[in-house]
Parts: structure tokens; C-alpha cells; sequence
């Protein structure tokens, strides 16, 4: 039976069995509009120096084609993995008085290990990750038909002036 996405306390990861917690998840996240739960199952290893969290999740979304603006289901698959470093930040605040330059290695995820890991938001996250860049319904998609976008209905009032300026322009030519 899946359970609600409680964040973890971290230091009780240590407690556990082979350090590692195992959640399975089948609801509706709040900040996320799904047409059906989202199924799967996370995993969260303590590793002294980091956690190691490993899921996969799916669920289905209802998104807009870029090209006809027609909207269609998606389905989304997550299959991710992340280390997050665990670090109390007492050797950043004191180095947060003086200026440093920050290395590629520094732009890591890291939290408190006497802290919370919340997985909800962690999963919200993956699942944003995992909208596709370009929402296309079908590849033969041809966009918004010309006859539709030609009908004086859709004309912006606005642009009425214009249009009658136009028209004076191609009389007189």
C-alpha cells in the first residue's frame, strides 16, 4: 500500500535497515495537475557523507501543443537519481565573509544531516524535469490551420486602423 510522501528525518536513515528507506508512492501531488496519480517508488540510501535517492515514477498530464494549441495527454516517466551532500553549513558561513570564487564542483545539492529530506518536493521536481522541451501532439502536427487564422473574427479591434490604412496603401497603388 503506497503511503503519503512524508519527509524523512535523516538522522533515523541511520536506523534503518541497510540505511536505506523504500516509499511507495501512489497519490496526486498538490502542485502538480495529473489525470491520475502519480505510481512508483523512491528510494533513499544514507551513505555517511550523502544520500543516495533513486526513483521512478509515472504518471499522466495534460499538456498544450506549441504548433495547433489543441491540448492531449502525456505520459511521464521518471527514472532518476541524485546524491545530495550532507553538510551542517557551519564552513560556509564562515566563508561567506570573504569573497570566493565558486568551482563547478561547489554547485552541488546539500542539506543538513540532522535535517528533514523532503520527497514530495524532490519527486515534484523530477517530474517537472520530465516535461518534454517541445509539446508537440503528434510529429505530423501542422500547426494552426490558415483559414482559421484568416477570419476577420479573430482581428483585434485594436488593429482596425491600421487595416484600414492598409487597404488606402493598396487602392492608391
Amino acid at each position: 500500500m503506497a503511503t503519503r510522501l512524508q519527509p524523512i528525518h535523516i538522522p533515523q536513515l541511520l536506523r534503518a535497515p541497510e540505511r536505506t528507506d523504500v516509499t511507495q508512492v501512489q497519490e496526486y501531488l498538490p502542485d502538480l495537475e495529473t489525470l491520475m496519480p502519480v505510481q512508483g517508488v523512491i528510494q533513499v540510501t544514507h551513505n555517511t557523507t550523502y544520500l543516495d535517492v533513486r526513483a521512478q515514477a509515472e504518471t499522466i498530464v495534460t499538456l498544450t501543443c506549441d504548433r495547433c494549441l489543441k491540448q492531449y495527454n502525456h505520459r511521464l516517466n521518471v527514472d532518476a537519481s541524485e546524491l545530495i551532500w550532507l553538510s551542517d553549513g557551519s564552513e560556509d558561513e564562515a566563508s561567506n565573509l570573504v569573497e570566493k570564487e565558486t568551482l563547478l564542483d561547489d554547485l552541488v545539492e546539500s542539506i543538513s544531516p540532522q535535517g528533514h529530506f523532503d520527497l514530495g518536493a524532490w519527486l515534484y521536481e523530477q517530474l517537472c524535469l520530465a516535461f518534454p522541451h517541445r509539446q508537440i501532439c503528434d510529429e505530423a502536427c501542422a500547426g494552426i490551420p490558415l483559414e482559421t487564422m484568416s477570419t476577420p473574427a479573430l482581428v483585434d479591434h485594436r488593429w482596425a486602423s491600421l487595416a484600414q490604412l492598409k487597404s488606402q496603401m493598396d487602392q492608391t497603388s
